[in-house]
C-alpha cells in the first residue's frame, strides 16, 4: 500500500514490558509510553506517559546532524533496550541484576554499553589479516525478557547479561541464575550462526543454524534455562544450564522454525512445512506453563513438549507472535488477530469491572476484532507484541497502532489510564510541540482551554504522588521478598472487596511460599528483630544511666 507520508510517521518495531511501549520508526527514531517507574522510558524521570513520546540519546561523537539512527528495540520487564545502525546498544531503565550492562543503580536516561563499542573496534580483532576480508564483528539483533538482556552479534554470536543462567562456582550441582553486568559470549554455539532468540523470565530459546551458516530452513532450535513448567520443550522439568536442542524442531524435522516468542513460563513457535506445497500454511506450538490456558491447548494444564494450537484457523499464515506473562498473541498476514490466556487472552488479572459472563481465562484462541463490525481484521498487519498484561498490534503497514488489556499508567498510549477489552487507537503519530504551537495560534486559547490545563495539571501532580507512592511501596517489596513489586502481588481480597487481612493474607502468603523463599523470609525478619532487640537494649541503657545520674544529683542535694 503507498502512503505519502515520511518515514518518520512509520512503525516498523514494537517491544511491550511489563507496563510499558516501546515503538521504533522507519527514519530511525525511538518512542516509549506506558509506566514509568525505574526509568523504563528513558525520558529522564519516572514520570508515566499516556502518549508516546521521543527517547533522546545524547552522543556527544555526532553532531545533530549526524544524530543516530536506531535499528531495533527489545524490553524486559522493568528494563529497555535500543541497537544504533552503527552496532552500539543503549540500555535504560531497572538495573539491580546488571541488565542494562553497565555498574551502578538504575538509570531514567540511555546509557551506552561500552563493551559492544570496543567489540566493533577494528583493534579488537586477533588477526589483524581478518579484517581486510572480513569486517569487524558488531551487533546486529537486541532482546530482552524478565531481566536479562541478549544480543547477537553478525558473525552469529550470542551474547547474555544480566540475570543469566551460568554454572555456579562452588562444587555445588544444579541450577542457578548469576547477575552479570558484562555480556558474556554463548560458546555452545561456537560454529555455528544464531539467527533469533527469545528469553522468558529465567530461560531461553534460540534458533541456530545447523551448519556453520543460515542457508534458509534449515534452523535448529534450542532451549536453555528454568525449566519448572516444562517451558524448555524438552519433555521433561529438568533445568539446563547449557543449551540443548528441541527434538521437535532439529534438524530431521518436517517443520522450519521460523518466529519463537517466550513468556514469563511457557514459550511459542511458528512453523511452516520444509516442503512448499500449493498454500503455504502455518502452525503455532507452545509448551510450558498452562494454568491460565496461555498455552491455547484447551485445557489448564501444563505441557512440557510442543503442542500445536489446533482451535486456530486452518490454512492461514502467521507472521507474529508473542507471549506476555500470562497470555498468548498471533497475528495472520491477512490481519487475523487471536490471543488466548488469563482472563479472555487480554492477560488482566481478575478484575470486578469484569461482569460474571465476562470473567474467566481463554484456554483456546480467541478471535480478536478490530472496532469496525464491517471488517473484523486489521488492514495491513506488521507485527504484534504482548506486555504482561496488555497487547500491542502495528497494522497499516506501520502507519496505525493498536492496543488493548490493561490501561493503568497509559500503557496503551490512547491517553487514558482505564482498562480496554477491546483494541483502542494509540496516538499516532504524536503531535509534535510545533504543532501544538501552530494549533493554539491558530485556534485560540479558550476557556475550555484553561479548563483542561488545570485538569491536566492536576492530573500530572495526582500521578506524580501515584509515581511516588507506587516507588516507596516498590522499595518495601522488594526488601522484603527480593524482587520488584508487580500488580499480582497486590491480595486477591484487595483487588476484589477492598478489604484487606493481613494476618489471613499473610498466613496464605507463608502456606505457598517454597523453602527458598521462606529461608529468605526468615533471613529479613531475624535481622529486623535483632535490629530492634538491639536498639530496645540502647534505650534501657540510657534510661538506666539517667536514673542513676537524676538519683546522684539528688542524694547531692
Amino acid at each position: 500500500m503507498d502512503y505519502a507520508v515520511p518515514l518518520s510517521r512509520k512503525v516498523i518495531a514494537v517491544a511491550a514490558g511489563e507496563a510499558h511501549t516501546l515503538a521504533l520508526t522507519g527514519d530511525g527514531c525511538v518512542f516509549s509510553w506506558g509506566r514509568g517507574m525505574f526509568g523504563r522510558l528513558g525520558t529522564g524521570s519516572e514520570a508515566d506517559e499516556l502518549f508516546p513520546v521521543r527517547v533522546n540519546f545524547d552522543c556527544p561523537s555526532r553532531s545533530k546532524e549526524e544524530r543516530l539512527k536506531f535499528v531495533g528495540v527489545a524490553a524486559g520487564a522493568y528494563h529497555s533496550l535500543a541497537l544504533a545502525d552503527d552496532g552500539s546498544v543503549w540500555c535504560w531503565g531497572y538495573n539491580i541484576y546488571g541488565q542494562l550492562g553497565v555498574s551502578g543503580e538504575n538509570s531514567a536516561v540511555p546509557c551506552l554499553l561500552e563493551q559492544f563499542v570496543e567489540l566493533a573496534s577494528p583493534d579488537s580483532v586477533t588477526d589483524k589479516s581478518e579484517t581486510k576480508s572480513k569486517a569487524p564483528p558488531k551487533v546486529c539483533s537486541v532482546k530482552a525478557g524478565g531481566m536479562m538482556s541478549l544480543a547477537i552479534d553478525n558473525l552469529g554470536a550470542l551474547w547474555m547479561w544480566g540475570n543469566c543462567p551460568q554454572q555456579s562456582s562452588s562444587d555445588e550441582a544444579g541450577f542457578f541464575l548469576v547477575s552479570t553486568v558484562t555480556p558474556k559470549h554463548v560458546w555452545d554455539f561456537h560454529g555455528h550462526t544464531v539467527v533469533k532468540v527469545a528469553c522468558g523470565n529465567e530461560h531461553a530459546v534460540a534458533l541456530v543454524s545447523a551448519g556453520e551458516t543460515y542457508k534458509g530452513d534449515d534452523l535448529v532450535c534450542y532451549s536453555w534455562g528454568n525449566n519448572k513448567h516444562g517451558q524448555l520443550g524438552l519433555g521433561d522439568r529438568e533445568s539446563r544450564l547449557h543449551p540443548e536442542i528441541i527434538k521437535t524442531f532439529n534438524e530431521d524435522s518436517p517443520w522450519a522454525v521460523y518466529e519463537v516468542a517466550c513468556g514469563a513460563f511457557h514459550t511459542a513457535l511458528l512453523t511452516h512445512k520444509k516442503r512448499v506445497s500449493d498454500t503455504l500454511e502455518s502452525v503455532c506450538w507452545t509448551f510450558g506453563l498452562g494454568d491460565n490456558g496461555q498455552l491455547g491447548h484447551g485445557t489448564t494444564q501444563s505441557a512440557v513438549s510442543p503442542e500445536p494450537v489446533k482451535e486456530l484457523q486452518q490454512y492461514v499464515y502467521l507472521i507474529s507472535v508473542d507471549c506476555g506473562l500470562f497470555h498468548t498473541s498471533v497475528v495472520s498476514s491477512a490481519g487475523e488477530v487471536w490471543s488466548w490466556g488469563m482472563v479472555k487472552g487480554l492477560g488482566l488479572f481478575p478484575d470486578a469491572s469484569f461482569a460474571v459472563a465476562d470473567s474467566g481465562d481463554a484456554v483456546s484462541p480467541l478471535l480478536i476484532s478490530c472496532s469496525r463490525p464491517q471488517w473484523p481484521k486489521f488492514q495491513d498487519p506488521v507485527q504484534v507484541a504482548c506486555g504482561a498484561a496488555h497487547t500491542v498490534l502495528v497494522a497499516h503497514d506501520g502507519y496505525k497502532l493498536w492496543s488493548w488489556g490493561r490501561g493503568r499508567s497509559g500503557v496503551l498510549g490512547n491517553g487514558k489510564t482505564v482498562d480496554c477489552f477491546s483494541p483502542t487507537v494509540v496516538l499516532w503519530p504524536p503531535l509534535t510541540e510545533d504543532f501544538r504551537q501552530e494549533e493554539l495560534k491558530t485556534s485560540g486559547v479558550t476557556e475550555i482551554d484553561k479548563r483542561l490545563s488545570l485538569a491536566m495539571e492536576e492530573m500530572n501532580l495526582l500521578q506524580s504522588k501515584l509515581s511516588l507512592m507506587e516507588r516507596y511501596a516498590g522499595i518495601l517489596h522488594g526488601s522484603i521478598f527480593g524482587k520488584p513489586f508487580e500488580e499480582q502481588d497486590i491480595p486477591a481480597s484487595l483487588q476484589r472487596f477492598g478489604t484487606f487481612d493481613v494476618a489471613k493474607e499473610w498466613e496464605n502468603m507463608l502456606e505457598a511460599a517454597d523453602r527458598g523463599k521462606l529461608i529468605g523470609l526468615e533471613m529479613f525478619y531475624q535481622n529486623i528483630l535483632a535490629g530492634v532487640k538491639d536498639k530496645l537494649m540502647k534505650r534501657r541503657i540510657q534510661e538506666i544511666v539517667k536514673e542513676c545520674l537524676h538519683s546522684s544529683s539528688m542524694g547531692r542535694q
